[in-house]
């Protein structure tokens, strides 16, 4: 079949479109813009007392650069999702800004983020620059959600400290890898694999009333919004039947 002029003309700006309408589906350098503030603290950290559930561990995880987010929060299924945030006055801001763990909820003067003090120096060129980036409060920010990573570390799950042997079970997911959310999470009794699923609680905690007995597999579903890309990640590790309030239990997976 012979082609016009005009016809490859029009398969050229059809081409060119898909491959745009691509690109920008799969923008791997795309920022939203947007504004961050920072919540003053003591040593810098963040706060053990989170809307996630985290606890102590959501002060202090990634060497202590959270967030608190508004809209992101997302009923709590934002928890622990991981975001580049970089702020946009060239006089004070690196290129690289500071990638945070999103551990709390909160928003304040039209923001998307209240960093970690730590967190909103590391958004600095130097540390002298941080005190004066400091000293502005609230800056213009630009942000991606990245993948979060953990060298080392399994996804663990850490039982609340209010669960109540063999009654009633409330966990965290701790360790949240890669780019997708938890959007379902399923308890298993391991001998007949008879599955339950779960309610979420809070933020990034879950419970079971009652819990089944024996030894449990807790399955993830790990979500980027798209269900034929939507995975069920099935731990190494169970939980072992005599469970304790407080514990902490290494699943024995990653997820890039």
């Amino acid at each position: 079949m012979a082609f016009s002029s005009q016809n490859l003309l029009n398969l050229s700006i059809s081409l060119f479109l898909l491959a745009s309408l691509a690109k920008a589906q799969n923008c791997s350098d795309c920022f939203i813009q947007s504004r961050a503030s920072y919540y003053p603290n003591s040593d810098e950290y963040g706060t053990n007392h989170g809307a996630c559930g985290f606890g102590a561990f959501g002060a202090t995880v990634n060497d202590g650069h959270v967030s608190t987010a508004s809209d992101l929060y997302r009923d709590g299924v934002g928890c622990g999702a991981c975001y580049q945030v970089r702020c946009t006055n060239s006089n004070y801001c690196s290129d690289n800004g500071v990638t945070v763990v999103v551990t709390d909820q909160g928003s304040g003067d039209n923001t998307d983020f209240i960093l970690s003090e730590r967190a909103f120096s590391k958004m600095a060129q130097t540390e002298d620059l941080a005190a004066s980036l400091k000293s502005l409060g609230v800056v213009n920010i630009e942000y991606q959600r990245v993948s979060c990573n953990y060298p080392g570390k399994n996804i663990t799950f850490k039982i609340d400290e209010s669960s109540s042997y063999p009654s009633y079970l409330a966990f965290a997911i701790y360790y949240q890898q890669g780019q997708k959310d938890i959007t379902a999470v399923q308890l298993c009794e391991t001998q007949s694999f008879t599955c339950k699923l779960l309610q979420r609680d809070h933020g990034a905690v879950w419970t079971s009333t009652p819990p089944p007995s024996g030894p449990l597999a807790i399955r993830m579903l790990f979500s980027d919004g798209d269900e034929a890309n939507d995975t069920w990640i099935v731990p190494v590790n169970n939980i072992p039947q005599d469970w304790n309030p407080g514990a902490t239990y290494d699943s024995g997976v990653q997820v890039n």
